[in-house]
């Protein structure tokens, strides 16, 4: 979320990959821009509130940890090491894969190629591959590859689209593409929540995976106490509650701070981004993986924070939900975000794949929390599928297991206490400790246990 794509062909030599790595560590946010020009293109509109950072694009097949840890300075996972990190096998060997249930995916304008490109994904890793049902939202314009707002989320489509699938590979997919692109402040929003909205209203999709999010302090009147540029956008949010649909949204890659409404800078203080921030929503979190080649653990998950950071904190706009009351002790008298969280780090980013710009299909290793969105999507299409009807908003069911894993028993949530989300504008952020904390939430998941352990909490929809 709010965060740069930048790109490098993997041909390149490794000299020019450590600079690509330098400008991102200090280039300003820019959506849709080459590496070679992401330090001098300068803002000239908010940036678009897609999340994820492209660091590498590679050539031809994925590469070894190791190649790109020579080559690129970086680890890299397929979806194979993800499965055995996060402990999906004893659920796909009992049957449990998403069969008969639907994620929902939400971007502005969407990609021409997201099919074939989740069909070369699938191939690649011997993962059956499944038809992607696409809903044109409003009149969305041709795809121009030349147009950076276009690309740029045709990446994060592609990316959030990949990530669903390769935890729950037997779950159907609904790609709900919208004609205004999302920035800073309502710009895109209501369009969004509008197809959201008809989805739900239609009983299409059992969870919404949403890798977007609008700084709190953008929205028309914050400034002033009056909210109401946002309260007039849940809608969406209210329909899912009653109809037992799950909502999902990335916390965001800027730490404890986020984009200005000029889109030319951050602020220089703690803020939240919306819907992460909202009680009826459930935010995700970034974490670093540390993996071997099999997707054995090296050591214990960190915070998401290279190349960005995983977005958490106090919301200025919610009070404190009663599902957070155990947690009030962190999270005062204010919404905490993160609930809890994935994958995310590009210093161990994802590898997918696109074709959407002919001049550079290919591999890429990609990050940030709309990894982590998507990923935790698959998680809840599992849970519904255990549990035989969708687990609908899941908040007060995680936080129940977070207090039970408290006092010893086994729920599958995986405490994450390593790492700050300190952000690199200099802005203080949040330390992972033992227990609840705004930089990971409640921490991770080991999905065999997790999955039956939320499907049994969660109310009948």
């Amino acid at each position: 979320m709010h965060a740069a794509r930048l790109r490098s062909r993997a041909a390149a030599a490794t000299a020019a990959t450590a600079a690509l790595t330098a400008v991102a560590l200090t280039a300003a946010p820019l959506t849709g821009v080459t590496a070679a020009h992401a330090a001098t293109v300068p803002h000239t509109k908010a940036v678009p509130a897609s999340a994820g950072h492209t660091l590498v694009r590679a050539v031809g097949s994925p590469l070894s940890i190791a190649q790109c840890q020579a080559q690129f300075k970086l680890n890299c996972y397929d979806p194979i090491q993800y499965r055995k990190a996060y402990n999906l096998e004893p659920l796909y060997k009992a049957g449990i894969t998403g069969k008969g249930r639907t994620i929902v995916i939400v971007d502005s304008f969407g990609s021409p190629t997201i099919q074939h490109d989740l069909d070369v994904y699938s191939k690649q890793f011997g993962i059956p591959s499944t038809k992607v049902d696409v809903v044109k939202w409003g009149d969305v314009p041709a795809f121009d590859p030349k147009n950076s707002d276009m690309t740029g989320w045709a990446g994060e489509t592609t990316l959030d689209v990949e990530m669903a699938h390769a935890v729950a590979p037997d779950a159907k997919i609904v790609l709900v593409e919208t004609a205004v692109a999302e920035t800073e402040g309502t710009t895109g929003l209501p369009e969004m929540m509008d197809a959201e909205k008809a989805m739900i209203d239609r009983g299409v999709g059992d969870v919404i995976s949403q890798s977007f999010g609008a700084t709190e302090n953008t929205f028309p009147g914050f400034d002033k106490g009056d909210f109401s540029s946002i309260q007039n956008l849940r809608y969406a949010f209210k329909d899912a509650a009653k109809k037992h649909v799950t909502v999902l949204a990335s916390s965001g890659d800027g730490g404890a701070t986020d984009n200005t409404a000029d889109g030319k800078g951050y602020y220089k203080e703690r803020v939240n981004s919306w819907p992460s921030s909202d009680p009826l929503v459930t935010s995700i979190g970034g974490t670093q993986l540390h993996l071997d080649d099999k997707g054995n653990r090296v050591k214990p998950d960190s915070v998401y924070n290279d190349h960005g950071a995983g977005g958490g904190g106090q919301s200025h706009v919610f009070g404190r939900p009663s599902f957070q009351n155990a947690v009030k002790g962190v999270v005062g008298s204010r919404r905490g975000t993160p609930d809890i969280s994935m994958a995310a780090a590009v210093d161990g980013g994802a590898w997918i794949y696109s074709s959407y710009d002919p001049t550079a299909t290919g591999w890429d290793i990609t990050g940030g929390t709309s990894e982590a969105c998507p990923l935790f999507s698959g998680i809840v299409a599992l849970a519904d599928q255990a549990a035989g009807h969708r687990v609908g908003n899941i908040n007060e069911a995680l936080y129940t297991l977070y207090k039970q894993s408290a006092h010893g028993k086994n729920t599958g949530i995986v405490d994450v206490n390593d790492g700050t989300n300190n952000s690199y504008q200099g802005v203080d952020g949040y330390t992972a400790v033992n227990g609840y904390d705004m930089a990971t939430g409640v921490g991770t998941v080991d999905a065999a246990r997790f999955v039956p352990a939320l499907a049994r909490a969660s109310r009948r929809g």
